[in-house]
């Protein structure tokens, strides 16, 4: 549990410092830059896919050299140098490559992280573990996006965005600090080990414990897995960044500093229920909380599409909160749970792999939708997906997984 708390203390103020900026960027592309609807996608959509592009990789360093706390590090250090690219930035192509930045580090830490996580937890409280992780990560998400607001609501001038940025950089220095708390989580020594016969004969024991190559790891997919990437991918593609949810309210004719309070309102709603989603799907299975949350998003996003008065933007944020808490930490525990164990960092990346896959594509066609058939069009397609995603893993998906 130590392990976890402290991960969760990374995250925690890791996802403070990122919230303190990301709902100001596209108002920031927007205003000083005057970017457009198609570019914020299309700036979005290259930066959160290079993430999910590089997870597999990590993940398969990961298991293949057992480094899990340095490679997260890394990750973790290439966020708070992002802050200092944001301050720097002179144009959209500046911001574009601080994203990069941002997103490569994302990359690279997320597999070993949550490789740590699992390892950390009991197998009957991993669903428990990913969603008290996620509340922590939400939880610090909120404050950013609480300190952002009450910084904006007592202003009366023009937003000053680099002082955000300046600001950002304090708690991504904490979150850095925190690593000097966790330790290194290692897999059981081979059974020879345990046993005490000949140091040679548990050496070549341990030797066949390391994964093949990369794209012979690929091939050891799980008929079940291989099933639930697909619908994974198939949801993603309509799952397009957040930050047209952000444009969205704002194209209703919310400014800034009310904008600012309902991401605020979603990331506080995903921060309390998360670690009791993760309890539930422990009880009844991750397939019982998947399917609900899948159907859920599709309701937001419909709710998104017609939306026009306050309260329903801020029932739709309530409503988008409980899907991410239905939805994030149990997908994690679910593949982290029927993937093989000496493959677990792998098959976590290659999850995120699949979603960045489709994300590019997602928002750079959300943008597209936006701008030649109106604001509702890309929630529509985006419900649309999630309930086919929904249908596939109600008819296809066994009640039972096993791991072959």
């Amino acid at each position: 549990m130590r392990n976890i708390f402290f991960l969760g203390l990374i995250s925690f103020f890791t996802d403070l410092s990122t919230e303190m900026v990301y709902p100001l960027i596209p108002l920031y592309l927007m205003t000083v830059f005057g970017a457009s609807y198609v570019l914020i996608g299309i700036i979005e959509g290259i930066a959160e896919s290079l993430a999910n592009l590089l997870k597999v990789y990590s993940g398969y360093l990961t298991d293949r050299f057992q480094k899990k706390k340095l490679i997260a590090f890394s990750g973790y250090f290439a966020g708070f140098i992002y802050k200092f690219a944001l301050i720097f930035a002179t144009s959209w192509v500046g911001i574009l490559f601080a994203k990069i930045l941002d997103r490569f580090g994302k990359g690279i830490r997320t597999s070993p992280r949550d490789v740590l996580v699992s390892e950390s937890a009991d197998k009957e409280n991993l669903g428990k573990a990913f969603g008290f992780h996620k509340a922590i990560d939400m939880l610090g998400a909120s404050l950013g996006i609480l300190i952002v607001f009450l910084i904006l609501f007592n202003s009366t001038g023009e937003i000053n965005f680099r002082n955000f940025f300046v600001l950002s950089t304090i708690p991504a220095a904490l979150g850095l600090l925190m690593f000097v708390f966790v330790k290194e989580t290692k897999r059981l020594a081979p059974l020879d080990d345990q046993l005490n016969k000949p140091q040679a004969q548990a050496a070549q024991n341990a030797k066949k414990e390391r994964p093949a190559p990369f794209w012979k790891s690929i091939s050891q997919i799980n008929g079940q897995l291989k099933l639930y990437l697909l619908v994974v991918f198939i949801f993603t593609l309509g799952n397009s960044s957040k930050v047209f949810l952000i444009l969205k309210a704002r194209n209703a004719g919310y400014n800034e500093v009310n904008v600012i309070l309902l991401f605020l309102i979603y990331h506080f709603v995903a921060a309390m229920l998360a670690m009791p989603m993760g309890r539930l799907s422990d009880k009844i299975g991750r397939k019982n909380l998947l399917v609900p949350g899948y159907i859920t998003f599709a309701l937001c996003y419909l709710g998104f599409a017609f939306a026009e008065t306050i309260p329903v933007f801020i029932f739709l944020f309530v409503l988008y909160g409980i899907y991410t808490a239905m939805i994030t930490g149990v997908e994690r525990a679910f593949v982290s749970e029927i993937s093989p164990k000496e493959l677990k960092g792998t098959m976590l990346g290659l999850h995120s792999t699949v979603a960045g896959i489709a994300l590019l594509p997602a928002s750079i066609l959300a943008g597209v939708l936006w701008t030649n058939f109106g604001a509702s069009v890309p929630f529509i397609f985006g419900a649309g997906l999630s309930l086919l995603a929904a249908g596939l893993l109600v008819v296809f998906m066994k009640g039972k997984l096993t791991v072959n």
